[in-house]
């Protein structure tokens, strides 16, 4: 196992969740037994996906999961985290493939621990249709109903900020919208669905819910107050936008009359109380005054009219996406987050952390994550009530708009065979968890 000048990676408590994370449109494939997503509709407009594949296929998990479940058990997990797929539930039969997974995970002595939305609408829906929202709360009622019985950690939305940004703003991703400030009442309704969404489950006796949130620390490119307001409005799109409604049930100063509807009222439903706040992290972020140009950082073209611009961090080593690895960003995250909700956060699960990198013997990967599991724990010996820690991702997968070019898995996946051959951050992973001692 890795270790940090002669140390070995300090003992979390006991209780805590180690586990991995995937989503159903990124491995599922069986898409011919499913109604289509708009990363369907995305996936089928020549130029949207960098390799013009799809993820019809994908990691075919629909059909090899119990290969899958056998890699999380010898991987070691408590817990695994995982999507249920709207448009598969739709279809009629898709509840009666989450029942065999969940069974199995169970049987394996694995927590399922389900995400009710990752990016993957049904087509037909909207996200700028507050009636989404509705059908939303009807689908986990319904997904709960089956589940419920056994399934006890729920996650109502994954990354409605990326969701938001990415798919209505900037229009890299599913649905390909480019409304830039206009595409806020999809953060809205989205928040707005994960508040319905709670009280469902609460109505359905769930009593562990949370949500998987993207954060990361704004680093402004200089104190030059252009830079430092740029800086902090960045900040606000991407972390309080999303976190303050959650955590303190008001938006930032002059969001709220931004958007649709009774605010008010629809802020007293997002609100709702959590049990636990979820945070995907991968990097900070280093932001200064709008450059006049269109900047092309992390695959994603900013447009020219964006009120700040996003800069490269220098004496950071990336991923191969481009990422910079910066672990100290998520100690300093996890502190000013502490900080600034005090005790209106509640306890905190990394429910994604991981990195991109090509080839089985990915030491790159191992180093990645060795930095960021010590940086968690010094957040821990800091007083943040962390509770879990879960990686991206079991597989390699389709990754979005750029298809299969980019690996994020602990596990290698033959795409044309669809062979799996556990990489060295697997079984560095599993030593580590071996080497936590019993987690139950």
């Amino acid at each position: 196992m890795a270790t940090d000048a002669g140390n070995p990676i300090p003992r979390f408590p006991a209780g805590f969740l180690w586990g991995v994370s995937t989503s159903a449109h990124q491995i599922e494939g069986a898409a011919d037994e499913r109604e289509p997503s708009v990363w369907d509709a995305f996936t089928a407009e020549p130029g949207r996906i960098k390799d013009g594949s799809t993820a019809a296929v994908a990691c075919d998990h629909y059909h090899r999961h119990r290969e899958d479940v056998a890699l999380l058990a010898g991987l070691g997990v408590n817990a695994y985290r995982f999507s249920v797929s709207w448009p598969r539930v739709r279809s009629g039969k898709g509840l009666d493939f989450y029942d065999r997974l969940v069974d199995d995970l169970c049987a394996a002595g694995i927590r399922p621990v389900p995400t009710l939305f990752h990016w993957d609408l049904p087509v037909g829906l909207d996200w700028l249709d507050r009636d989404t929202a509705a059908r939303f709360a009807e689908y986990v009622t319904q997904v709960a109903d089956r589940l419920g019985d056994r399934v006890t950690k729920w996650i109502t939305l994954n990354e409605p900020a990326e969701h938001t940004l990415l798919g209505h703003a900037l229009g890299v991703h599913a649905p390909g919208r480019k409304l830039l400030f206009d595409a806020l009442p999809v953060a809205h309704h989205q928040l707005l669905a994960h508040g319905l969404a709670v009280r469902a489950l609460r109505a359905s006796g769930a009593t562990d819910i949370g949500i998987a949130n993207s954060h990361g620390p704004t680093w402004a490119a200089s104190t030059e107050a252009t830079d430092v307001e740029a800086a902090d409005f960045y900040d606000v799109l991407l972390n309080r936008l999303f976190a303050d409604p959650l955590l303190l049930g008001r938006y930032p100063d002059g969001i709220g009359e931004l958007m649709p509807g009774d605010v008010e009222a629809d802020l007293k439903v997002i609100a709702e109380p959590l049990d636990w706040y979820g945070v995907n992290y991968y990097a900070p972020t280093r932001v200064g005054a709008p450059q006049g140009a269109e900047i092309e950082f992390g695959g994603v073209t900013m447009p020219a009219e964006l009120p700040f611009s996003v800069r490269e961090i220098e004496g950071h080593p990336v991923t191969d996406f481009g990422w910079p690895v910066a672990p100290e960003g998520l100690t300093e995250l996890l502190t000013a987050f502490r900080d600034r909700y005090g005790d209106r956060l509640p306890p905190v699960v990394i429910t994604e952390n991981g990195c991109s990198y090509p080839g089985v013997d990915d030491q790159e990967r191992i180093a990645f994550l060795d930095g960021h599991v010590r940086a968690l724990h010094r957040a821990l010996a800091a007083g943040v009530d962390v509770r879990g820690y879960f990686v991206w991702s079991l597989l390699d997968n389709f990754e979005w708009a750029e298809g299969y070019a980019r690996r994020f898995g602990l596990v290698h996946v033959d795409f044309e065979t669809q062979e799996r051959t556990p990489k060295a951050s697997y079984r560095w992973y599993r030593e580590l968890l071996r080497a936590q001692g019993p987690t139950a």
